[in-house]
């Protein structure tokens, strides 16, 4: 068993032009001053990372980390989720995710995949330079819009569709194999890998490939109407990294699942604060510190109710209050006795 680290917050939804949410200095007081211990960075800030300088120099990231760690903090990961989007996108949103990528790469797919797979890469030896061990992103998509398969799939194209996943990921992965770091895609619906089936699909096309492993953020599944809990039991061995995000399934006569054209705060599935939705954190915790996971416990923010503000204050006690230190003892040793060969024959009645 391992304790779980943390509380940690991820950087992302608390972007602003507003300080303190303007400047690493800023952020990290905030997050430090509500007894966060850790922070995930996205590194498509570039106030709080040069990604660039970071893959080049080790000075730089000893800098970054140093910074980090007077206010008490903890990098916990970098994240490319936009970046790692980008990876594989179907023409179908090409013009909505074109948004993530720089100017210089709009309008050109094949250009813009290019200059996300070397980002990632960047990542990844920046990653190695701070000292860390996994890697949070995205995987793209090629298939999501045949999730619901009407008209009917033609054989062959979810293979045909991993396979060229697996093509354009399997460099990246070998990158990261020699940073040695490991890379955590968020399980999450609008991407190929957004359960468990797809993520053993993906697994299997790169060949099962050692770094490739899960962030698991149980938020998503509620949401699928997965067995989170469950998939604990299925993935722990891949579970490198932990979004902590709650939320909630409330289905009526009148939407579903497939409530997707409703504004958030109008679904059946939506995201909540920690503590204001469904999901059972005591048995995730409970699972997570049992199999070992050695992870960050990372409140990601997403609430269609409650003020970003109060959803962090709450979320570091929350967490807090949720980790488990993991017990070196039995609770019944007190009643234990020596042992030896001829005494368990006895007890045998050998």
């Amino acid at each position: 068993m391992k304790t779980i680290k943390g509380p940690a917050v991820f950087l992302a939804q608390f972007i602003d032009e507003k300080a303190p949410f303007n400047s690493l200095d800023g952020i990290c007081k905030w997050a430090s001053d509500l007894g966060y211990k850790g922070i995930q960075i996205p590194t498509w800030v570039d106030f709080l990372i040069d990604l660039d300088k970071a893959a080049e120099s080790q000075t730089y990231c000893d800098e970054l980390k140093a910074k980090v760690n007077s206010y008490g903090l903890e990098i916990t990961e970098l994240s490319t989720h936009l970046q790692g989007q980008l990876v594989a996108v179907h023409p179908a949103y090409d013009l909505m995710f074109d948004s993530f990528a720089p100017e210089k790469v709009r309008n050109n797919p094949k250009a813009r995949t290019e200059w996300a797979v070397e980002v990632v890469k960047k990542a990844a030896t920046a990653s190695r330079r701070l000292g860390l061990k996994a890697h949070a992103t995205f995987s793209g998509s090629l298939l999501w819009h045949t999730m619901h398969p009407w008209p009917q799939r033609p054989a062959g194209l979810v293979e045909m569709g991993f396979e060229e996943l697996a093509k354009r990921w399997l460099p990246i992965l070998n990158h990261y194999d020699k940073e040695g770091v490991d890379v955590c895609y968020e399980i999450h619906p609008g991407e190929d890998l957004h359960d468990g089936d797809t993520f053993e699909r993906f697994l299997e096309a790169t060949g099962n490939h050692k770094r490739v492993n899960i962030l698991y953020d149980p938020s998503h599944f509620v949401l699928q109407q997965l067995d989170y809990i469950s998939y604990i039991d299925h993935y722990h061995e891949f579970i490198k990294s932990f979004h902590v995000k709650d939320s909630e399934f409330n289905p009526t006569g009148k939407k579903g699942m497939f409530g997707g054209y409703n504004d958030w705060g109008d679904r059946a599935g939506r995201y909540r604060s920690l503590g204001d939705g469904q999901i059972d954190f005591k048995t995730i915790f409970s699972k997570l510190t049992q199999y070992g996971c050695d992870v960050w416990a990372v409140m990601e923010w997403e609430c269609c109710i409650k003020s970003p503000e109060q959803g962090a204050r709450e979320g570091a006690k929350f967490i807090q209050d949720h980790i488990i230190e993991a017990t070196e003892k039995t609770f019944d040793d007190f009643a234990g006795a020596k042992t030896d060969e001829k005494m368990l024959k006895k007890i045998l009645g050998l």
